[in-house]
């Protein structure tokens, strides 16, 4: 490659077709929605996902503009990835095995359980070898988001065989 052609990233395109196919969906979606007027909502709930699918549009077409110029992300200072590397493929297969286990344990076991297997599962996928001090800060994280959702949001995860004792 000389120093007068540009390289175009295909898969950029990619990215743009995506951004550009979620803006119709959601403008496909809002105009389903039926009107409903009130005194305190004249307008409706309509024209802010109207609005924002069509700037995802609009996204989707200056991205696709600017790669078809030529331009490229600048890659990042202090980034420390190796690109030339291998996929460690033990490490994703075991994140999947975590969140697969989760999938499985969270109505029959509840959050609380398949929650700190999860974290557990990811601390362990991710090298950390702290066993012990894993499973109390995934029991934490656990019981924090169960009852974070539970009265911060107000929406019940749920409590499988600890049911009535949460």
């Amino acid at each position: 490659m000389t120093a007068g052609t540009t390289r175009r990233d295909a898969a950029q395109y990619g990215v743009c077709g995506f951004l550009a196919a979620v803006g119709v969906l959601v403008i496909v979606d809002a105009a389903r929605l039926q009107h409903i007027a009130t005194s305190n909502d004249p307008i409706g709930p309509k024209p802010v996902p109207i609005v924002l699918g069509v700037l995802l549009l609009v996204v989707a077409a200056v991205y696709a503009l600017d790669v078809a110029r030529g331009g490229t992300g600048a890659a990042e200072e202090g980034e420390d990835v190796d690109v030339t590397s291998k996929v460690d493929w033990r490490t994703v297969l075991l994140l999947i095995a975590a969140f697969v286990v989760n999938l499985v344990t969270i109505e029959p076991l509840g959050w609380v359980i398949s929650g700190t297997l999860l974290f557990w599962g990811s601390a362990f996928a991710l090298g950390s070898r702290h066993h012990v001090r894993n499973l109390v800060i995934a029991v934490a994280l656990s019981l924090i988001t169960f009852y974070g959702f539970a009265i911060g949001l107000g929406v019940g995860l749920p409590a499988g065989v600890l049911q009535g004792i949460l």
